[in-house]
């Protein structure tokens, strides 16, 4: 009896999180996603400018189907920097509907940022049709710390909050946005789980916060400016400037709570 007890709530979590799910690849035998409501098909492009012209498949990007080096399966490789653009297409995998964005996206890593990436920004993951400054959500690995920082960016529609398009690095309300996690977890031969959920952006009162292997990292101010995309543009970037392992990458159509956040990164989902 003690047993089931302790069994039935993990459980039920899962279920829950099943019917949550829009979106996931975990790269097991392919890239093609397992769960999707839009298109299942990776997709390349020599850059973003040139999206709308992209292939299915990794093209010539320097990415690869990586045997046996995920979590428990197969796993994506970047052997170098990229700089293409590698993403599925956001329509219906990603639960948007122009007026309040909420969901969760989740995912693995598995690099030692200061060996591994080139010398840049680096961002693992962007969820945007435009830019990671124009209705958008992203991780990142700063440029020139030592150790790298890690961070989340949400940002809106970009005439509304930086009407005067001023650059990030000396813009307070581009540096304010920002959760900051420094000293990050990660290391080569270890995956990390990342996850980023958020809620109501564009409804004038969003908020996202940054999960580190199931434990909360900060969340961010008040996201009050809206959100619009071009659907048929709307795509999950991976990899840009990025080198290393990836895996498991999941979206759901609502934010998770925090125990459901700690039950995936215990890998129990």
């Amino acid at each position: 009896m003690r047993q089931i007890i302790l069994f039935l709530p993990l459980t039920l979590l899962a279920a829950d999180l099943k019917q949550s799910l829009t979106f996931r690849a975990t790269f097991d035998g392919g890239t093609d996603a397992q769960v999707t409501k839009g298109d299942k098909s990776i997709y390349f492009a020599p850059d973003y400018k040139v999206q709308a012209s992209a292939v299915k498949g990794l093209g010539t990007a320097p990415v690869e189907l990586a045997k046996g080096q995920g979590r428990k399966g197969d796993a994506l490789r970047f052997t170098a920097k990229n700089t293409a653009a590698v993403f599925y297409k956001a329509d219906g995998n990603v639960a948007f509907d122009g007026k309040g964005w909420t969901g969760t996206v989740s995912f693995w890593l598995n690099l030692n940022p200061d060996e591994d990436l080139a010398p840049g920004y680096c961002d693992p993951l962007q969820v945007t049709d435009k830019a990671y400054n124009d209705s958008a959500i992203w991780v990142d690995f700063t440029k020139d710390d030592k150790p790298r920082n890690f961070r989340l960016g949400v940002f809106g529609e970009l005439k509304t909050w930086n009407p005067k398009n001023l650059e990030p690095d000396t813009n307070p309300a581009f540096n304010g946005r920002l959760v900051w996690v420094k000293k990050p977890p990660f290391a080569r031969g270890q995956w990390t789980h990342v996850a980023v959920t958020h809620a109501a952006l564009g409804g004038g009162k969003g908020l996202a916060k940054l999960y580190l292997n199931g434990k909360l990292q900060g969340t961010t101010p008040a996201i009050a400016e809206g959100f619009a995309w071009d659907r048929a543009l709307g795509a999950i970037r991976l990899g840009l400037n990025y080198t290393g392992l990836m895996d498991d990458i999941a979206v759901f159509n609502r934010d998770l709570t925090e125990k459901e956040v700690a039950q995936i990164a215990a890998g129990k989902f």
